[in-house]
């Protein structure tokens, strides 16, 4: 593309933003020669780059890109034999670092997994930092011309070396300048250098009294700078010394060198990567900046910006602006007033094509389209200046000629003002050839323009399409809305009487205009009404449309942490009637075990301890029935049980137990006896269960084995009172239904019938018991009561 054209579209403002984004020097460099790409591959490339160092960003923060350097003339050197100095030196040893540490950077966290930096992850992986030869270099090389002591133990012994013949030079002339008798041949009493030899001041009057070499005299004559001839020979060694430690320098370098030279492809490439990478890294931040998002690419030719806001006016100022091109029309006639916009409409048009085919996203809404222009063209005034937000009056044929002639199919023209600075008729007739020439080589154009004429004419033709800019007349400024489909008003009468014209000449000036241009005019002022009324709407619509859909999402989010809140709740309960079912077990079993005890204690105390046992079983168990019975309990069977009728065995779900069924409901619960407990629940929550087969039950195991080897087949509880036989009772038919007995007597004797009567009652609620009858002749008769089991 042209660079007149990438300058009149202000790209070039953009690629300077865009290289204070940069890192390094070399990415600064490379960001200020970024052109659009014309291949529909690499933009989708350049382009997924970016989304993948904004997302770098936003989860990692800045990458390392401060050492990628451009070494091409350091590596050049050691290309042609050269010795690296220490400033080059530590510049390669900057790169290799910067190399480790972009790899670093897209590591995948420990224990975490990254998704969609592909081509950045493989970009780090080809880095080849070689660890060994930076820290060599950073080993040896303290700073910029310093080697260090220890790059060698040559060097580290010449310097020591060296320091020790100083100490004696400057030893040996301190005591010169000491001395009384020698200070007045002095002019100061001080310790000075020369060249690479210490010296000291001497007087000129003097100098036949101070042996040795004259190396310097100060400006007047009056001072000699006079090396004693006592430090002749120490000055010799410290020089030679000196001569040592340059040698071993220069070999220390070379040895460098060499360990570069061994790596210069692996540089070259580590270089090449990490420039690549700061320029695409500048291209995330610069998005960044502008809020901006990635546009999508199609291959039908036509372009559809959504809210694009023009990156180099102030984003508090700036008006997004809205249009389509190239599906339904392929020329577009933008008219307006002067100072209405209309240049900052194309200008933005013409920047978002170029900016996103340069790889950068682009200021817009999500679910911009955009096409590939194999060239941009442009004719704007050289005065445009958006910062002012104000339009001027420039035509530039030889340039729209320029462009006649190159643009084609593919392209994008762009015309500011076309025809104007001309007479007005003949110019409004140009303009309509231009655009008819344009219109028919099939050339996606923008046409901005003030001509009634042209108007006109774009409701005639077809593919070509009127728009309008929007213009505040009270405050004299443009509003940057584009509006299509309507053509705009000049307003040439509203803005002078704003601008203080009088309104006398204002009413002459319309009586020059012909009645069809007067019903024109207020065609479009009415055109112009009616669709902002409707905008509103629409925008009143869809303002309501997402209040209702945030209100729905309200609602459902509501819902969910609500049942999720239930079900939290349920589980909770679930596990504490559990918990209360297990305790209550293991306190019966405890307490019955202290009543057995309790056989030697006052019938009263046994009576009140027994009450006492009575009433903490009811709490435990109305506790449980309350839990149960507050819905808590509502896990569901797989498919609800049919023809459940009383006395059917059940299991009850939610706790997990066998039971009996008492009585159904018809509001869809029932009653079902669990152990000692009666506890209401949903018939959902019950599932039957059958009985147990015969040869289970005719094969008992080694605990009811064990169980019938001790457990008699009756049981005695003449003499007891009630409360204890039927603690007995019930104990005694446990450990017979476990042992396996089918068939079990209760001697109760006869008497006052009132321990036959609660034992038979027992009996009846017992879930052991089938059946039980009164003894007949021969066995015990009214004294006994015979008792089938399950």
């Amino acid at each position: 593309m042209r660079d007149t054209t990438l300058k009149m579209l202000e790209f070039d403002k953009i690629v300077k933003r865009l290289s204070e984004m940069a890192a390094s020097e070399a990415g600064k460099r490379k960001c200020l020669q970024i052109r659009p790409s014309l291949s529909l591959e690499e933009v989708e490339r350049l382009q997924q780059e970016t989304a993948e160092c904004i997302m770098a960003l936003v989860k990692k923060g800045s990458p390392p890109l401060g050492g990628a350097a451009d070494l091409g003339a350091v590596l050049k050197r050691v290309e042609a034999g050269g010795v690296l100095d220490t400033e080059q030196l530590l510049a390669v040893a900057d790169l290799l670092r910067c190399a480790a540490n972009m790899q670093d950077y897209m590591k995948t966290p420990r224990g975490g997994r990254e998704e969609g930096f592909h081509i950045l992850r493989s970009m780090a992986e080809n880095l080849i930092p070689h660890p060994k030869v930076e820290r060599e270099i950073s080993r040896c090389i303290e700073g910029p011309g310093h080697i260090a002591d220890d790059a060698s133990p040559a060097l580290r012994s010449i310097r020591r070396q060296i320091g020790s013949a100083n100490e004696e030079v400057r030893a040996k002339l301190n005591s010169m300048v000491a001395s009384a008798s020698f200070q007045k041949y002095l002019q100061d009493t001080i310790v000075t250098t020369r060249g690479d030899r210490y010296v000291l001041p001497v007087k000129q009057e003097y100098r036949g009294n101070v042996s040795g070499i004259v190396h310097d005299q100060s400006s007047t004559g009056a001072t000699l700078f006079i090396e004693p001839m006592a430090v002749v020979q120490l000055n010799n060694r410290m020089r030679e010394l000196h001569a040592k430690e340059k040698l071993e320098i220069e070999r220390i370098l070379s040895t460098l060198t060499l360990l570069v030279s061994e790596i210069l492809d692996d540089i070259q490439a580590d270089m090449a990567t990490l420039i690549e990478l700061d320029v695409m890294f500048a291209r995330g931040k610069l998005g960044l900046e502008m809020e901006a998002s990635r546009p999508l690419y199609n291959t039908s030719g036509y372009i559809n910006l959504k809210k694009a806001r023009h990156p180099l006016i102030d984003p508090k100022d700036v008006v997004p602006v809205s249009g389509h091109l190239g599906k339904d029309f392929d020329v577009l006639v933008i008219t307006g007033p002067n100072t209405g916009g209309k240049t900052v409409t194309l200008k933005t048009v013409g920047l978002m094509v170029l900016m996103a085919q340069a790889g950068l996203q682009i200021p817009c809404q999500e679910g911009t389209e955009l096409t590939i222009y194999r060239d941009v063209f442009a004719d704007i005034g050289d005065e445009q200046s958006i910062e002012q937000s104000l339009s001027t009056f420039s035509s530039h044929m030889t340039n729209i000629v320029d462009i006649l002639r190159q643009a084609g199919r593919g392209s994008l023209v762009l015309l500011d003002e076309l025809g104007a600075g001309t007479d007005p008729t003949e110019g409004a007739a140009l303009a309509m050839a231009i655009l008819d020439y344009l219109h028919g080589k099939e050339i996606c154009t923008i046409a901005t323009t003030h001509y009634s004429e042209l108007k006109q004419y774009a409701l005639a033709k077809e593919r070509v399409e009127n728009a309008s800019v929007e213009f505040d007349v009270e405050t004299l400024s443009p509003t940057y809305r584009l509006t299509i489909g309507i053509p705009g008003k000049s307003n040439a009468f509203e803005i002078s009487k704003r601008l203080g014209l009088s309104e006398r000449l204002i009413e002459n000036a319309s009586m020059y205009l012909s009645g069809e241009d007067v019903r024109f005019e207020d065609i479009i002022g009415d055109l112009e009404r009616n669709k902002k009324e409707a905008e509103q709407e629409k925008e009143w619509a869809q303002r309501l449309r997402q209040e209702v859909e945030k209100v729905r999402a309200d609602y459902k989010q509501k819902v969910k942490q609500i049942e999720e809140r239930r079900e939290k709740m349920l589980y909770t309960a679930r596990l504490e009637a559990k918990q209360i079912l297990e305790r209550a077990r293991e306190e019966s079993t405890e307490l019955i075990k202290e009543l057995r005890s309790l056989a030697d204690i006052e019938s009263a105390e046994r009576n009140r301890r027994i009450e006492q046992v009575r009433q903490k079983i009811r709490w435990d168990i109305e506790k449980l029935e309350e839990a149960m019975s507050t819905g808590i309990m509502e896990e569901r069977a797989a498919k609800e049980p049919r023809d459940l009728k009383p006395g059917d065995p059940v299991r009850v779900l939610s706790l997990g137990q066998k039971g009996t069924l008492l009585e159904k409901y018809d509001d869809g619960e029932a009653l079902v006896q669990v152990g000692i407990m009666k506890i209401k629940v949903k018939l959902g929550n019950l599932e039957k269960v059958e009985e147990e087969s015969l040869p289970r039950e005719t094969k008992p195991s080694t605990r009811s084995l064990s169980k019938a080897a001790t457990i008699s087949a009756q049981v005695d509880v003449r003499g007891q009172v009630l409360e204890d036989a039927m603690i007995n009772v019930d104990k005694y038919l446990d450990d017979a239904h476990l042992s396996g007995l089918k068939q079990v007597v209760i001697i109760h004797g006869k008497g006052t019938g009132v321990l036959r009567s609660g034992i038979q009652q027992l009996l009846r609620s017992n879930r052991y018991v089938a059946s039980f009858r009164r003894g007949s002749f021969g066995e015990g008769g009214d004294g006994v009561t015979v008792v089938e089991l399950k």
